[in-house]
């Protein structure tokens, strides 16, 4: 499928949709599964591609492990096959191997592994050779880069012989993410302490204790729904598997949401959403939610509202550039992402006279957000995505559950 071409709905959306699991929790709890030598009974488990890369990794006997793309496969697999003493070659696919690891291999230095690059120093591809504790059971680590290293050493801590104590330095970027992996484990056994106005965490030395763990739907994935609702004319749908008080950070969605115009009503089964009125501008800080910058951009972009983001930085070392992959797609609708400071502080905005005079076509960069945070422009005109596979990474039945409420068709591009 080179591309699809996403038609406006004929008729008002109504619609009941069974997310995908999430994969953040997902990824999470198969580690710690591994560490309970897989006795713990898992449900739900998400069939993106990176959890299902992250199952398979755990279960191979193979010299060499492959993320492809996935980079909190890539990271939290390099700390256990650390800690379990594995020599592994970790890879993937040559932008997986431009996104840093160089913090959490230096962290893991420190504790006692034996990792050696193959190229660029602090990238991959890169060697494991084994693990000799070395007696130091203190860490500091930045914590503005990648909650994903943070999480990556949190879910192995235990493991060590005298737990671990994490100093995390400067601000700390996507703080729900290290909540959520704190909370996992302390449902698995773990016993931790976090003092997050020290900006230390302390996890002492256990055993993770089998359990049953149902993973709950994706608020990731939940987001592009909200987004199809603020876009749509006439719009209710249902969203099942969400809880109200969520471990993700991505939750976060049904504040900004309420905003852009969607209203959310929780139930037994998930939550509502419907159409309310919208504001004429937002400023958000998505330190603690980035995966939803794109989507909030093109929805802002769509709706004419004026929004400043700050909280950003880390997109630059995502599956793609996000900044610049925004700046760049973003025009092919009538709007701008603009640089207001430096690396800190960006604002979309949309050009008043535009008009599409031809059906925009969206290069998504081999990134799934990308496919993912602009499709939902079809519900207001037409709209063609390039490279549209590229979901299959976290969300592989988009396309399916989005011909639920509007048409679309393959196109094969030359």
């Amino acid at each position: 499928m080179k591309s699809i071409l996403v038609h406006p709905p004929q008729n008002p959306i109504r619609a009941e949709i069974k997310l995908a699991a999430s994969k953040s929790e997902c990824n999470r709890a198969l580690i710690i599964n591994a560490l309970t030598d897989f006795k713990s009974d898992l449900s739900n488990i998400s069939e993106a591609r990176d959890s299902q890369t992250m199952l398979r990794l755990l279960k191979s006997d193979d010299a060499v492990a492959d993320v492809i793309d996935a980079g909190t496969t890539m990271r939290f697999l390099t700390a256990y096959f650390t800690v379990t003493n594995q020599k592994k070659r970790m890879t993937g696919t040559p932008r997986m191997c431009e996104r840093p690891i160089g913090i959490l291999v230096d962290a893991l230095k420190i504790l006692g592994a034996d990792i050696s690059y193959e190229n660029v120093p602090g990238y991959p591809p890169m060697q494991i050779m084994g693990f000799n504790y070395s007696g130091q059971n203190e860490l500091k680590i930045r914590g503005d880069v990648s909650s994903q290293y943070i999480s990556a050493l949190l879910l192995i801590a235990p493991s060590l012989p005298d737990g671990l104590t994490i100093i995390l330095e400067g601000e700390i970027g996507s703080r729900p993410y290290i909540e959520m992996t704190l909370k996992q484990m302390e449902y698995f056994g773990i016993i931790y302490e976090a003092d997050w106005e020290a900006n230390t965490i302390k996890v002492k030395p256990s055993q993770y204790q089998p359990k049953a763990y149902a993973i709950e739907s994706d608020w990731s994935g939940a987001s592009y729904w909200y987004s199809i609702v603020a876009l749509a004319e006439d719009a209710e749908v249902e969203l099942l598997g969400l809880k109200e008080n969520s471990l993700q950070g991505d939750s976060d969605i049904v504040n900004i949401m309420a905003q852009l115009g969607v209203k959310s009503t929780f139930t037994e089964r998930g939550v509502i959403l419907t159409k309310i009125p919208a504001s004429d501008s937002i400023a958000w800080d998505f330190t603690n939610c980035p995966d939803l910058a794109q989507t909030v951009a093109v929805c802002c972009a769509m709706k004419n509202i004026h929004l400043t983001l700050t909280g950003i930085e880390s997109l630059k070392i995502k599956e793609t550039d996000r900044v610049f992959a925004l700046q760049e797609e973003l025009k092919k609708l009538g709007a701008e992402l603009n640089e207001i400071e430096t690396n800190l502080k960006y604002e979309v905005v949309k050009k008043s006279d535009w008009t599409a005079t031809s059906v925009p076509s969206i290069f998504t960069y081999d990134d799934h957000r990308m496919a993912l945070a602009f499709a939902p422009v079809g519900m207001i005109h037409d709209i063609i995505i390039e490279e549209p596979g590229v979901v299959v990474k976290s969300y592989p039945g988009y396309w399916n559950d989005l011909a639920k409420v509007t048409t679309w068709e393959e196109l094969q591009l030359s």
